[in-house]
């Protein structure tokens, strides 16, 4: 009886490798740090999370059970991809009675904003280009350009925002195509750049040819001072800002609704882009949105919050003196959700945070936030997700974690 051979075993060629952009930028940071922090113990300074026990959670569901026992069909079934026509509407609304004159028509339904920023880096970016922004940076707009292969450079910064005068400079030298900012109660710093700043802003993009990206998630979430006009509502801005809003920071941010107001060629490239990513945002969260908004005051809701956030600020700020080492500094922000803090040197806050993590609190480092030479000293800090009572007892870790 003849015994056949096995078989060779088959060759394999080698899996073909991941693109170029998934190999070179890196995941968040905050992410990372939510992850590893996930533990209940944990007094968690680190994420920027909406405080949930503030959602008017009733409110939303009673749009949910309305939308469904009267619009089974359409909240069901596919949609446009520019967003469902009440809720476009009622955005226009609500962006036309804060200053900035808005046509339904000019609004595309995104899902979070944060879709809105990769809607437009593929519209606006060719691999290569080159764009200017704030330093330092919110950090998934760095990973939303950074994946479209932009060149991304840092503008001069201090407390109020954007330098106006480097800013002409380098658009002068390097030709960017935009420039990307969060003018507001900015993430990481809390910062808000002053009118005359975003005047000027507005002036040397419509004299130098440069898009705006005008991020403002936060703006809402005001404790104290003056509301400051959108760069889209200065002279010269009208026809090259995007301005991009929010759902996440005043209603809840599970509910993944965003939008953006850009001008007609630019909102039609993006949505060319959304289809090819998503089709549309979902269509039962939309319409609930637009119900919420018809029979409930969202911003009577808002102040509610925002007096709260108040508290959770000023029980942090109280608190930081006695939490930080001698020589450290940190903002004080009109509204939103973050503190900036800076150490002394030669205090490394990347290299502390895992025995500050062992002592059951989190923040984020802030070199990541940093496009060119980092500032290891600084961090950034949320104070809205937990109560007065945790934030002080969070910052008494803190201080621990820090050697005090």
């Amino acid at each position: 009886m003849t015994v056949a051979e096995p078989a060779p075993a088959p060759t394999s060629a080698p899996v073909p490798p991941l693109a170029a952009r998934a190999r070179s930028i890196g995941g968040s940071p905050v992410r990372d740090i939510l992850a590893v922090t996930a533990r209940p113990e944990v007094i968690n300074f680190a994420g920027g999370l909406p405080a949930p026990e503030l959602f008017d959670t009733e409110g939303i569901a009673e749009a949910y059970r309305a939308v469904l026992a009267e619009l089974p069909a359409r909240a069901l079934q596919y949609s446009t991809t520019e967003g469902e026509p009440t809720l476009r509407t009622a955005l226009a609304d609500r962006t036309s009675a804060r200053g900035l004159p808005t046509d339904p028509d000019d609004i595309l339904v995104t899902t979070g904003s944060q879709q809105a920023l990769s809607l437009l880096a593929t519209a606006l970016l060719e691999p290569g280009d080159t764009i200017l922004v704030e330093n330092p940076c919110y950090l998934a707009a760095l990973q939303a350009f950074g994946f479209a292969g932009a060149r991304i450079l840092p503008v001069p910064s201090d407390v109020g925002g954007v330098d106006p005068e480097a800013l002409e400079e380098l658009v002068a030298r390097e030709l960017p195509k935009l420039l990307y900012t969060v003018p507001t109660f900015q993430n990481p710093t809390g910062r808000t750049m002053p009118a005359a700043r975003r005047a000027a802003v507005a002036d040397v993009a419509a004299r130098r040819g440069l898009w705006v990206i005008e991020d403002d998630p936060y703006g809402e979430l005001r404790f104290e001072g003056e509301r400051v006009p959108w760069i889209a509502s200065y002279p010269g801005g009208a026809d090259r800002t995007v301005l991009l809003g929010s759902f996440s920071k005043v209603m809840a941010p599970g509910l993944r609704l965003g939008w953006l107001r850009a001008p007609a060629e630019l909102r039609r490239a993006c949505a060319i882009a959304k289809q090819a990513a998503d089709l549309h945002t979902p269509t039962v969260n939309q319409l609930a949105a637009a119900r919420y908004l018809t029979d409930n005051d969202l911003d009577a809701h808002v102040a509610r919050v925002a007096g709260a956030y108040r508290d959770r600020r000023d029980a942090m700020l109280a608190g930081l003196p006695h939490a930080l080492p001698a020589g450290s500094t940190w903002s004080r922000p009109e509204g939103g959700m973050f503190l900036w803090v800076r150490l002394p040197e030669p205090y490394d806050t990347t290299a502390l945070l895992p025995d500050v993590v062992r002592h059951d609190v989190a923040y984020v480092p802030g070199a990541p936030f940093h496009t060119g030479t980092p500032d290891p000293s600084t961090l950034r800090l949320c104070f809205v997700t937990q109560t007065p009572e945790e934030i002080t007892e969070g910052l008494r870790r803190l201080r621990r974690g820090l050697g005090g």
